[in-house]
């Protein structure tokens, strides 16, 4: 065990981090996911919901401060906007990282996730709630 890291933040999950490098991406997928068939690495994070895994990635986690938009939603292909990017926006205000949000159809969203570092497959049951984060450098 380690102090301050949040149970949710599997072994594997933070060596993934720790691997990761200036602008390489991860998704942290809803349940409804394709992500076994993706082609990525697969992170399972069963049982949990995106919000509180974004909240404890976020506190390791620094977004890229270079590229334009270092923050992606799947679209939903109309002007609904799902309440669960609200609860994304509080948690990326809180974390106090510089944040630019984007978004990309759905087709599209999987063709940028596939060339991602990985996948956090959740539970998460809110529907349009998959997210892509850049990461950033430590400043």
């Amino acid at each position: 065990m380690l102090k301050n890291i949040p149970l949710i933040i599997s072994p594997e999950l933070m060596k993934t981090l720790m691997e990761m490098g200036h602008g390489d991406e991860i998704v942290i997928a809803d349940g409804n996911y394709p992500a076994e068939s993706s082609g990525n690495k697969v992170i399972r994070a069963d049982g949990l919901g995106i919000p509180e895994l974004l909240k404890a990635i976020l506190q390791f986690f620094p977004l890229d401060t270079y590229a334009d938009i270092n923050v992606i939603y799947m679209d939903t292909g109309n002007d609904e906007i799902p309440s669960i990017w609200n609860k994304y926006q509080e948690i990326l205000k809180k974390s106090k990282e510089n944040f630019n949000i984007g978004k990309l159809e759905r087709f599209k969203f999987y063709e940028r996730a596939s060339q991602s570092y990985c996948v956090v497959a959740s539970s998460e049951q809110a529907l349009y709630a998959n997210i892509i984060l850049k990461k950033g450098v430590i400043k």
